[in-house]
């Protein structure tokens, strides 16, 4: 039988917690967390539980102070637990307006505060460490009217008195920590917390701190600061995602040492466990349509997040339509060509209440048949990620999210995971979406593949091009050389969308041909009053935001060559 130390009495909230966490344990109370924590660092108990994060009352940070006083131990999970404080009396005729004393714990008048100050305003209160006690106390002494308690029901219950409002803190939960002697394994979904012996000050050691989790991609879940009461050095605290025994957070906390903080010793590592969400989550599972690499990419991501994923494909055992049942979102990722016959063939399939999310470049036809398709209770979602499976993080990336009528929480949810692992969202409309796709995508793949048929057609070598090259000049290479040494299939797909982007194209090309023959014409001076008509609708503002970008590039191509 386990057993578990923590902060008496029976039925209080942390006994509650602990209850939770293994009804079965022997369970054993203290009156307060240096003897409970005295009682594990000894020993005497497998495992302690102690609050350390309440919704309403915010961090409890004398409870992180105490991990100093544990040179052994880790913080190995987590228990969540729905604080149902309630009010209750002595006097079975007592109304709310004849109370004159409130008797509680500091942590329930905190988390009760909106109550007490719009219902029992001028009220004394009396903060004490042991209720149990003090009821008996005021019982014994006679002095109970005009008297009430704040606590769980279950314990009011406990002590006989009368309960006369429930749920006094709505929303009202407490996070606990629970604390072992071993490490908790790896799970897949999990967080590690840290602390810092203190630091000496320097400028930027914050960020600096904070950028070697970001560039590899680890989000950081909570992070505080406080001076060390002795030195008044700053120390930090911080919940990163990710388990220490993996790779690359052991790697991120190896660097802050070495690197940042440049001192040995200077981190201790509390605990790594099932990370813990406060947040409400709605959606349990996701199904993709389609095995290829950007599906096996996001699933990797939507798992670390603690989603079950399904993949389903033209050779995978479980097949489309079976998968379609088992989830909440549906994700349609396959090639542009044939996402919208995709979309007719399973949309149908979907029952209400649940999403389709299509990950896909080309959005009016594809969002039209999605809304044609489904059902009218499915939500319905459109994401083009401007990355492919080769990107680290969506940190930075860019990614176009197209809503419709039928966009509710699900797709809310898939778009906040977008955002939480560092994506850059834009929203557009589907006509808007397609035109800007025109230029940013299918315009430029079709000039690179032009351009390397001209080169083919005349002859030019790469040689030639290296020598007669200005930096400027370059820029349409790189991007030549982009679009041929990858995947020759997803620039088929580019160059193949419909919609919007089509007209992009063709005004191209009208506007290449009047250009050329303006060029062939030799009128310097229309030239010159296009380039100027054209500086002017781009603005000054973007131009020397470009022209900065350019120059940045230009040093890295210099020093290259």
């Amino acid at each position: 039988m386990k057993t578990i130390a923590t902060l008496g009495p029976e039925h209080s909230q942390s006994w509650q917690a602990a209850v939770q966490y293994d009804s079965g344990a022997d369970i054993r109370l203290y009156p307060h967390v240096k003897a409970l924590l005295d009682a594990f660092a000894g020993r005497e108990v497998e495992y302690a539980v102690l609050p350390v994060y309440n919704t309403r009352e915010g961090e409890k940070k004398q409870y992180f102070r105490f991990f100093d006083q544990i040179k052994s131990g880790y913080w190995i999970d987590n228990v969540i637990l729905h604080s149902s404080l309630s009010l209750g009396v002595f006097d079975e005729e007592a109304a709310s307006e004849d109370l004159r004393l409130l008797v509680g714990k500091r942590e329930a008048f905190n988390q009760c505060e909106e109550f007490i100050e719009n219902r029992l305003p001028g009220i004394t209160e009396m903060s004490v460490q042991d209720i149990e006690q003090t009821v008996a106390d005021l019982r014994r002494s006679g002095q109970v009217r005009g008297t009430a308690v704040i606590d769980s029901a279950e314990a009011l219950n406990a002590l006989g008195l009368r309960i006369v409002e429930r749920e006094v803190a709505p929303h009202n939960r407490t996070r606990y920590a629970v604390l072992g002697h071993d490490l908790a394994p790896v799970t897949g979904y999990d967080a590690t917390t840290l602390i810092t012996e203190p630091l000496d000050d320097r400028v930027g050691i914050l960020v600096d701190i904070l950028s070697e989790f970001s560039r590899r991609g680890i989000n950081i879940a909570d992070m505080r600061t406080e001076n060390d009461i002795k030195t008044q050095k700053l120390r930090i605290y911080l919940e990163a995602e990710g388990h220490i025994r993996t790779d690359i957070l052991a790697s991120a906390l190896a660097h802050v040492e070495s690197r940042v903080i440049q001192q040995q010793g200077m981190i201790r590592v509390l605990g790594s466990f099932p990370r813990v969400d406060m947040r409400t989550k709605y959606i349990k599972s996701f199904g993709f349509i389609g095995t290829g690499a950007m599906s096996r990419w996001f699933t990797k991501r939507l798992e670390s997040e603690g989603y079950e994923v399904l993949l389903t494909g033209r050779t995978t055992a479980l097949r489309p339509e079976r998968m379609v049942e088992r989830v909440d979102v549906v994700v349609v990722c396959v090639p542009i060509s044939v996402t919208s016959a995709t979309v007719r063939q399973y949309g149908p399939l979907i029952g209400p209440g649940k999403a389709l999310i299509l990950l896909a470049g080309e959005s009016e036809e594809t969002i039209r048949a999605a809304l044609d398709a489904t059902n009218g209770e499915v939500e319905v979602m459109l994401v083009h990620n401007l990355w492919g499976p080769q990107a680290a993080t969506m940190k930075d990336k860019n990614a176009i999210v197209v809503r419709t009528p039928r966009s509710g929480m699900f797709c809310s949810e898939f778009e906040a995971f977008l955002y939480k692992h560092g994506a850059d969202i834009y929203h557009d409309s589907p006509s808007k979406h397609d035109l800007l796709m025109g230029i940013g995508q299918k315009l430029p793949t079709l000039i690179s593949v032009a351009l390397a048929m001209t080169l083919h057609d005349n002859d030019i070598t790469s040689e030639d091009i290296a020598s007669h090259c200005t930096l400027t000049s370059l820029y349409p290479i790189l991007a030549m050389s982009r679009v041929h040494s990858q995947n020759s299939r997803t620039y088929a797909e580019i160059m193949s969308t419909a919609g919007d982007s089509r007209k992009i194209v063709i005004d191209f090309a009208r506007n290449l041909d009047r250009v050329i023959r303006m060029a062939d014409a030799a009128s310097i001076a229309d030239l010159c009053a296009l380039v100027d008509s054209n500086a002017e609708h781009l603005s000054e503002a973007f131009l020397q935001a470009r022209m900065e970008q350019a120059k940045a590039v230009d040093d890295v191509l210099g020093r290259m060559i």
